[in-house]
């Protein structure tokens, strides 16, 4: 038990030391299943997760045969993942011969890859299901309620993860976009004020010049205003479009 203990308190420092600045989604998942396989009494594991799309795909497997069959399932639409992340519940399986009639293909699959039961356990953050962690026995027999505890614990760790790590990815593009268009509005206020001065105008018709000009030659306006603020647009070639305007 004791040795259990430790083995267990390893798994989640490992899987927290995944989650520092160099954090790597890939290594977390492979990390998830190879604990899995060496905590529980389960014979491989597995993990599907949710594209941008809401689709389901295999992101890691400790064997070939789990790969496979859960491939399988996900190609079907049937099987413990699939109804385990349309619930975001556990799905339990002790015996999945006895559960033909449930899963006729997915079944019958199983029992060719050599598994006999499977437990499927959400990844979700409460109402938020974005995979599930899939157990996968070689014969048929029940998970302990501990063993089940401590599955639904290490996933949600990898859960915790994941989304932190989309939070931060999204966070950084949503401050990159910023500071994309928070550039472009001074490059445009730049080249305003080129057009402004060689042409004599307001500010309101130097933009008009600058805004037809793009327009008319299908560019983008911070494109067009970096050619002006850079020199290397003729402040002419935009005015004369604009003089030639009633």
């Amino acid at each position: 038990m004791a040795d259990r203990e430790r083995q267990v308190t390893r798994t989640f420092v490992a899987l927290a030391d995944t989650l520092v600045d160099d954090f790597d989604v890939a290594e977390l998942l492979h990390t998830l299943v190879r604990r899995c396989v060496e905590l529980l009494d389960v014979a491989a594991a597995g993990l599907t997760l949710a594209d941008e799309r809401g689709s389901l795909q295999v992101l890691a497997s400790s064997t070939e045969q789990a790969r496979l069959l859960e491939l399988f399932q996900l190609g079907i639409d049937e099987g413990p993942c699939v109804e385990c992340f349309a619930t975001r519940a556990p799905v339990l399986v002790a015996d999945v011969a006895a559960q033909a009639a449930r899963w006729p293909r997915f079944a019958a699959e199983a029992a060719r890859q050599g598994f006999a039961s499977v437990h499927a356990l959400p990844m979700r953050l409460r109402k938020q299901a974005i995979g599930a962690l899939n157990l996968f026995g070689a014969r048929p027999g029940a998970l302990g309620a501990d063993d089940v505890d401590l599955a639904q614990g290490l996933a949600d760790t990898a859960t915790i993860g994941i989304l932190q790590e989309r939070a931060i990815r999204h966070g950084e593009m949503m401050s990159e976009q910023l500071q994309t268009a928070l550039n472009s509005r001074v490059t445009i206020e730049q080249a305003k004020g080129v057009l402004a001065v060689t042409g004599q105008l307001g500010m309101d018709e130097a933009f008009a010049a600058l805004r037809g000009y793009a327009r008319s030659h299908n560019l983008l306006l911070g494109e067009v205003a970096r050619g002006l603020a850079e020199r290397t647009l003729d402040p002419a070639l935009v005015l004369t479009r604009q003089r030639r305007l009633p």
